[in-house]
C-alpha cells in the first residue's frame, strides 16, 4: 500500500498595504509577530531560519525576490514550512509568497504544497484565520504610513 498523496492548495486575498510593505513585514522579525499576533523571529536571507507562531511553525527562507527584482513588479518569497503537527520524519512543506499590487492594495496569495496527507484543509483556514484576518487589521491601522 503506497503513502497518502501530499496535500496543496492556494489561498489569495487583498490587504490594505503596498507589496513592498507586506514583504518587509513577512521577513521582518517584529513585523511578522505584530501582523499575527504570535511571536515570530525571521532571518532575512536566503537559507535564513524563521519561526513563527511561538514556535508552532518553522522553516527556511529558500528564494526571495524583493522589490525591484522583477520586472512583472510582483514579489516573491519561497519557504520551506513545517508545524509541530507535522508526522516525525515528514518532509516539509513548500510555501510560496506572492505579492501584486491590486485594486484596493496588495493580493497575497499563497501557494502551499507538500503537505501532510489530512491536513492541508486545516492549513488553509488557519491562513485564513491567523493570517489574512490579522494582516488585514494590521495594514488597515498602517493606511497612509
Amino acid at each position: 500500500m503506497s503513502a497518502p498523496e501530499p496535500e496543496s492548495f492556494e489561498v489569495s486575498t487583498v490587504l490594505p498595504a503596498e507589496p513592498e510593505q507586506v514583504y518587509r513585514a513577512w521577513l521582518d522579525s517584529a513585523g511578522h509577530t505584530a501582523f499575527t499576533g504570535g511571536q515570530a523571529e525571521v532571518e532575512a536571507r536566503v537559507g535564513g531560519r524563521f519561526t513563527a507562531w511561538d514556535g508552532y511553525i518553522e522553516g527556511r527562507t529558500l528564494e526571495m525576490q524583493p522589490p525591484g527584482a522583477l520586472a512583472s513588479g510582483r514579489l516573491r518569497i519561497l519557504q520551506s514550512w513545517r508545524t509541530t503537527e507535522f508526522p516525525e520524519g515528514s518532509p516539509d512543506s513548500r510555501l510560496e509568497v506572492l505579492l501584486e499590487k491590486a485594486r484596493g492594495g496588495t493580493r497575497i496569495t499563497l501557494k502551499h504544497s507538500d503537505i501532510p496527507a489530512g491536513q492541508g484543509a486545516e492549513y488553509a483556514q488557519g491562513w485564513a484565520d491567523h493570517y489574512f484576518t490579522p494582516m488585514m487589521r494590521y495594514f488597515s491601522g498602517k493606511k497612509g504610513a
